[in-house]
């Protein structure tokens, strides 16, 4: 699934208010972190990530490898943080077209 620019704006404000939900560490992305990832995704469909101790290049690559071991969307990265959305079964969020 492919969100548009209006959705993508939509989920930022969302997530403004958010806190992060998983924390990643110098270990990276490990399956302990997929998988609470994709608990969060399922619960809350929008959720933010916070990688520390890495540069900016292996905190990219780290992110797109989430998204991809996830299935979910990068909706942006600010600094250190990155917000991921995946539309769950009974969707939650009502996106606007």
């Amino acid at each position: 699934m492919t969100i548009t620019s209006k959705q993508n704006r939509y989920l930022r404000g969302l997530a403004h208010k958010l806190k992060p939900v998983v924390m990643i560490g110098n270990a990276g992305v490990t399956d302990n972190i997929i998988q609470e990832v994709d608990n969060g995704l399922s619960h809350h469909e929008l959720i933010k990530v916070r990688i520390s101790g890495m540069d900016r290049e292996n905190r990219g690559a780290s992110i797109a490898d989430l998204c991809q071991k996830t299935e979910s969307e990068l909706v942006n990265t600010v600094g250190h943080i990155a917000i991921l959305y995946r539309a769950s079964k009974k969707p939650q969020i009502k996106l606007p077209n």
